[in-house]
């Protein structure tokens, strides 16, 4: 069977994903590609599903949901994860169908997925966002309030917080982003022991670095897919 165009892209990020790993002497099976699927039809979502992804990324709830609903893309064996502003009113939808909620923004969010998670019988694995350029017009926790966002969140009941996500400012240069990496390791780092388990950060520009300063997910689109569409 020839090789379709986006499994070559999924095995060529995957051998740069291995470089980059060894590069920093760590295992490439520690970390997990997410492909991110804003704007991606369903068809060609399951070439990825066809070339090993299980791990999908949705940015916006009503087009993920098109999308959850459709086989092969519907099985136990995919996890998808939300990794666009959450607007609390779209929780309740967000529960049970995302596997991880990566843009936690703030503890009223956690709370509100918590109480809607606790009424439906189960338990949302989340992540905190932080605001790493402390941007206004950027979602998620400044750096300064990671510590005491986590130690609340952590005791809330309904999520379970697995670790940090949070991207760099865009520049052409990958290097660029490094010091913004090294700086969420660091407060990675700083979280209760027992949530010290995922770090999402590192795009189709610059996952290689963050590989190289410790994430154990990162979170590509277009060097899977190709251009995103209007």
């Amino acid at each position: 069977m020839t090789e379709t165009q986006i499994a070559a892209n999924i095995r060529r990020v995957q051998e740069r994903m291995a470089e980059a790993a060894s590069r920093a002497g760590r295992n490439p099976e520690t970390i997990t590609l997410v492909a991110v699927t804003k704007t991606v039809e369903p068809a060609r979502i399951a070439e990825a599903y066809a070339a090993g992804i299980r791990d999908f990324g949705e940015n916006y709830m009503q087009e993920a949901l098109r999308k959850i609903g459709t086989p092969p893309l519907d099985g136990p064996d995919v996890r998808w994860h939300f990794i666009g502003h959450l607007q609390r009113n779209k929780v309740k939808e967000a529960v049970g169908r995302f596997a991880l909620v990566e843009s936690v923004d703030s503890v009223a969010l956690a709370q509100e997925i918590g109480r809607r998670a606790e009424q439906a019988g189960r338990v949302v694995e989340i992540l905190l966002e932080v605001n790493l350029a402390s941007a206004a017009t950027r979602y998620g926790f400044a750096p300064e309030a990671v510590a005491a966002a986590a130690a609340e969140c952590a005791l809330l009941a309904g999520v379970r917080m697995r670790g940090l996500m949070g991207m760099a400012p865009y520049a052409p240069d990958p290097e660029a982003a490094r010091p913004y990496f090294r700086q969420l390791h660091a407060l990675f780092l700083q979280l209760p022991p027992a949530t010290q388990q995922i770090l999402s950060m590192g795009m189709s520009g610059d996952f290689e670095v963050a590989i190289e300063e410790g994430a154990t997910q990162i979170r590509i689109g277009s060097a899977l897919f190709g251009p995103r569409s209007p």
